[in-house]
């Protein structure tokens, strides 16, 4: 390939394949990805240990990659802010924030394509990078996949897959390239230039050619961003099944929350350079540890409330404080904020003088409707409803809590969400019965 057939992503994608080449002698052979599989369930999922790691073949003891304190820094900005996290063996972790939260960045550093301002960077036990030595990328074993995939436009699909395989013999990488073809059911697309291939297929290809030398960390750059709605849900169940089928350990980063919840382990999720929360995608979705977290996954709204006598206050009225998640009564007269999504709330014609709100908005989105109510009280909440079940706008409505899970809440006034769940400062002299 001449320097001038290279693009930008070409050359980067050549430097983390060439990463290894290296290695070769001393990885599975051929057939072991295959046998990695054992352990995963019908569906390419793996049973998840509390910790977040994946129960057949993690333990907290073996991560496969460490994160210590890392910073980047570009003049005077920050981009990532001391960030401390293990990925385990077999995991597959996605970073997710907004757009210029870091997670690129951290992609990136972990890469070698940045070099960190400070902290650490440990991969399959080897450091690559602290504030004494940096590994360059082709000396990392790590596979990349990028957002437009980077294939090779002159070489064919098999020869992209082997592109990495230079210590191989011809026999090695022609079964090394026959069982990723089966593996990503391109057993027939061999002979296939890109420019032949859909963009799924092209996706499964940058995949197969990351995977080829087997490599102890596989980064996946928004890897679906670039393919249409209905495309984009079914590569998520493929990706996610190759990957536990090949037994890899992937880092992925998006700012697309459905992705990051439906393929993922665990998510981590990033603001302003920052870890906010970590965890399994039903826990932290279920159980955000701030406000941030809570709005940034879904939509939501926050009721405001007093915690008054073991029930809440609220504008849409008074329940039962049991509701709340890990509520006691040492919070007995606190101000908070409760979260309540759509599907938490009811909304039911009423007569204005007996109404909670009227509706002011609402958003069809195919079975259902979201209306958004405004509230007496001066708060704005969404109710999801069936599409049969139609609103006029400016219409009275009484709303009703029917959530059948524990709501999360939060201290009242907390804006950033760094001690939202620090529930000890809260000021419960501060009674808010007084107000």
């Amino acid at each position: 390939m001449s320097h001038n057939d290279e693009t930008p992503e070409n050359r980067c994608s050549t430097i983390a394949i060439m990463a290894h080449t290296q290695r070769t002698n001393s990885r599975r052979s051929p057939e072991s990805v295959s046998e990695s599989s054992i352990g995963s369930d019908a569906d390419g999922s793996a049973e998840l240990a509390s910790n977040g790691t994946t129960a057949d073949n993690a333990t907290a003891a073996d991560p496969v990659l460490t994160l210590t304190d890392v910073t980047k820094e570009f003049g005077p900005e920050c981009a990532v802010d001391g960030l401390s996290l293990d990925v385990q063996r077999g995991e597959l972790l996605t970073f997710l924030g907004p757009s210029g939260c870091g997670k690129t960045t951290m992609l990136r550093m972990i890469a070698g394509l940045e070099e960190p301002s400070a902290g650490s960077i440990t991969l399959a036990g080897e450091q690559v990078a602290d504030q004494s030595s940096f590994v360059p990328p082709e000396r990392r074993d790590v596979g990349i996949v990028f957002q437009n995939f980077a294939l090779f436009p002159h070489l064919t699909v098999r020869e992209n897959i082997a592109f990495g395989l230079d210590d191989a013999d011809t026999d090695e990488t022609e079964a090394r390239v026959d069982e990723l073809l089966e593996l990503v059911d391109m057993p027939t697309h061999g002979e296939k230039t890109p420019d032949q291939l859909s963009g799924g297929q092209k996706q499964r290809v940058a995949l197969a050619r990351s995977l080829a030398p087997e490599p102890d960390v596989l980064l996946l750059d928004e890897p679906f961003s670039n393919l249409d709605v209905r495309l984009r849900v079914e590569m998520r169940e493929e990706v996610r099944r190759i990957l536990k089928a090949a037994g890899v350990t992937a880092v992925s980063v998006t700012h697309d929350q459905e992705e990051a919840l439906s393929i993922s382990d665990r998510v981590a999720v990033m603001n302003e350079g920052s870890i906010e929360q970590v965890g399994r995608p039903e826990g932290v979705f279920e159980r955000p540890e701030s406000k941030f977290v809570a709005s940034f996954l879904g939509r939501a709204s926050f009721l405001e409330g007093c915690l008054c006598d073991g029930q809440v206050e609220t504008g849409v009225g008074t329940f039962n404080a049991a509701a709340l998640e890990g509520y006691d009564t040492t919070y007995d007269g606190a101000p908070v904020d409760v979260l309540v999504r759509p599907d938490d709330l009811r909304a039911t014609p009423a007569n204005p003088d007996v109404a909670d709100g009227v509706v002011v908005a609402r958003q069809y989105v195919g079975p259902s409707f979201i209306y958004r109510v405004e509230l007496d009280s001066g708060e704005s909440v969404h109710c999801l409803h069936n599409h049969v079940e139609e609103f006029g706008l400016d219409e009275p409505v009484t709303i009703d809590l029917i959530a059948d899970h524990p709501l999360a809440w939060y201290p009242r006034g907390s804006a950033d969400g760094a001690d939202e769940t620090d529930f000890t400062m809260i000021d419960v002299g501060d009674d808010c019965r007084s107000r």
